[in-house]
């Protein structure tokens, strides 16, 4: 299957769906929301949008198209982790002024189109200029046993890793890897508009930005990663479910992402380039709102 397509495996024999076309309301219990409802058809119009690369974690079992893109971490001096929005200015597009999230990143061009896809492109935190703080914060219902201490929306730290090359939850291998559930460019938005990531912190990661052996990828690494932390939107690239890391010891993704609704399995320890098609961003209605730089 080429790689920049988002579709069924042809042996399915269903139709084509675009991405975001599907209604809430058949996918609600997946993290489908309303805003995926709307009427987003093939036309492109909004804003952004078009053939773009980018990298994520590699998709190695099932019928998702391509790999869910990485968000590039940061680590305050407080320990607290952040994702690295990209720089925003204002370009001329067809005599039209728009908003742009881009910059040169480990590299490679890190754009917001990245994450232009399954009706995110539709949630206020993915606009180039958005009001939203980049720190990641505790999901409202984790995954993840170990984050009940927490309440919902606390900042991500370093320290909460701490048992990071021991951590196991009788799914797969202890010790490759410390999770979490979280979100992103979110705050105080509804449900139905949370960026939903994954944060893992494994020493794998950190032998993957030395050694990998593509330098392209030890590049993007060292740039995107730190302290042995990647992230992901986590958003299934074939029907936009949300997938967790360890999450059952069948399907051979005990060790892996798994996406329950159709079986797709991710490797968070696998990080390649793909190419996909960005869908264009509404066009915004509302007034120009500042940049969130926290």
């Amino acid at each position: 299957m080429p790689e920049n397509e988002d579709r069924y495996p042809a042996e399915s024999g269903r139709r084509r769906f675009v991405k975001g076309v599907v209604g809430a309301s058949a996918l609600g219990a997946t993290g489908i929301t309303t805003a995926v409802g709307a009427d987003l058809t093939t036309t492109s119009s909004g804003a952004g949008g078009g053939t773009i690369q980018y990298y994520g974690i590699e998709n190695t079992d099932g019928p998702a198209p391509r790999a869910m893109p990485q968000i590039p971490v940061e680590i305050t001096d407080g320990g607290e982790l952040k994702g690295v929005w990209p720089e925003v200015e204002t370009r001329t597009v067809d005599n039209e002024e728009i908003k742009v999230a881009e910059m040169q990143l480990g590299g490679t061009t890190y754009s917001s189109e990245w994450y232009q896809y399954c009706g995110v492109q539709t949630y206020p935190g993915i606009r180039p200029d958005a009001d939203q703080g980049n720190f990641f914060r505790s999901a409202p219902q984790p995954s993840y046993e170990w984050q009940s201490d927490l309440s919902p929306g606390d900042k991500l730290t370093v320290d909460m890793f701490d048992d990071w090359e021991t951590w196991g939850n009788d799914v797969g291998t202890a010790g490759i890897g410390k999770p979490a559930s979280a979100t992103w460019r979110s705050q105080d938005l509804s449900p139905q508009e949370t960026v939903p990531v994954q944060v893992l912190r494994s020493t794998r990661i950190e032998d993957l930005a030395q050694n990998a052996d593509d330098p392209a990828v030890r590049e993007w690494l060292q740039a995107s990663t730190s302290q042995g932390f990647i992230a992901w939107l986590n958003k299934c690239t074939h029907f936009c479910c949300v997938p967790g890391f360890k999450a059952t010891a069948s399907f051979g993704a005990a060790n892996s992402v798994y996406c329950p609704c159709h079986q797709s399995v991710y490797s968070p320890f696998s990080i390649v380039r793909r190419q996909f098609t960005s869908l264009p961003r509404p066009e915004d209605t509302g007034g120009e709102s500042g940049e969130g730089g926290e």
